[in-house]
């Protein structure tokens, strides 16, 4: 399995924004799918205990200034009430990778470091479509 933003942000946070570095295998970033590349991210993020919400706002912050994200869903999860899913669709792995330098998420990561406890649940995906993505 290829390291994904929430696995970069785990290890660099020291313990777990579901944004950091991507290292996409050349294999997965090539495939394509009606004309498409898309690249997508599904994972369960843990919060301190009473600080989901907290989280969450960081996470929603700014999500509508990342190039090449055609979704991005942070969900409560139902069972947990310290963990979140956060759903991804991005054009490519290259857009995925690259919004790691703009301000706003750097800014996330910092904001959201100490309130992460880590992730239980991830995997990398390759959308075919669906309802909001053209």
């Amino acid at each position: 399995m290829s390291t994904t933003r929430r696995q970069t942000l785990t290890a660099g946070l020291g313990a777990g924004l579901g944004l950091a570095t991507a290292a996409v295998s050349p294999a997965l970033a090539s495939m394509t799918f009606e004309g498409t590349s898309m690249y997508g991210l599904i994972g369960r993020m843990k919060a301190l205990p009473g600080h989901r919400a907290d989280l969450a706002a960081i996470l929603l912050e700014g999500t509508g200034a990342m190039p090449g994200c055609l979704s991005y869903i942070v969900a409560e999860d139902t069972v947990d009430a310290d963990a979140l899913w956060i759903t991804e669709v991005w054009d490519s792995a290259d857009s995925h990778r690259a919004s790691l330098s703009l301000p706003a998420v750097r800014d996330a990561i910092a904001r959201g470091r100490p309130l992460i406890v880590g992730f239980d649940s991830q995997t990398e995906t390759r959308p075919l479509g669906g309802a909001g993505l053209a």
